[in-house]
């Protein structure tokens, strides 16, 4: 966040009452300014293309679109936006399938408003932020999957690499970052999600996580 500049929020949910609580908190943290609101996936959309927002607040389950399209929609369309995903559901195939469309965070609903407002921040600074029973439940399913053979350590690059990737970065931030080409990222990403037999950059991440070559702070609410 630029000096002086509030980080700029969009809040996508259907209910409106749930809509009014996150923005009254959210705009009592003082950086954090809440520019529109929608109360279904299409409208998210529209508010999303109209405004540009620095963060949107998501629920899955809304008409029209979920959370999971309006998050694959963001990241095929407004890649600097970031998401965050506060919902009520703790279910893995919602964890797992939202995080894997592009989401930066998951929190929820249950959360404290301090952490709500700590995972806006987080996901607009890039990093990752999960609630830490979400974090444990991603943790488990990744790490509870049968490897078809012994996984293969990844170089200190392609380490350094994910561990970018798993903070939101895409490939061509990390590649000025790191001084290397996208096409250099794309292969070293593609290189370690073939050694930790992984499918997307969450479970790479997560099984890199759990064997302990990335840190674990990686996927929880940074602690004040």
């Amino acid at each position: 966040m630029s000096e002086g500049r509030p980080i700029r929020a969009i809040l996508a949910d259907d209910h409106a009452v749930v809509r009014s609580g996150i923005r009254q908190f959210l705009q009592s943290a003082g950086d954090i300014e809440v520019v529109a609101e929608a109360d279904d996936g299409p409208a998210a959309v529209e508010a999303i293309r109209a405004n540009s927002p620095d963060v949107v607040v998501l629920d899955i389950q809304m008409p029209g679109m979920s959370g999971i399209e309006v998050t694959r929609w963001v990241r095929a369309n407004s890649r600097h936006t970031g998401v965050l995903i506060l919902s009520a559901f703790d279910d893995d195939p919602y964890i797992l399938a939202v995080l894997q469309a592009g989401a930066n965070g998951y929190v929820l609903k249950t959360a404290d408003a301090a952490d709500i407002i700590q995972a806006v921040r987080a996901v607009h600074e890039g990093k990752s932020a999960l609630d830490p029973e979400i974090a444990r439940k991603v943790m488990a399913q990744v790490s509870g999957r049968t490897l078809t053979t012994p996984v293969e350590r990844p170089t200190d690059r392609e380490l350094e690499v994910l561990g970018l990737a798993a903070k939101g970065y895409t490939n061509k931030a990390i590649g000025l970052q790191l001084g290397i080409s996208d096409r250099t990222v794309q292969g070293h990403l593609a290189k370690t999600f073939d050694k930790l037999q992984a499918s997307s950059r969450t479970e790479a991440v997560m099984r890199a996580v759990s064997i302990g070559w990335l840190p674990a702070d990686l996927g929880q609410l940074p602690e004040e």
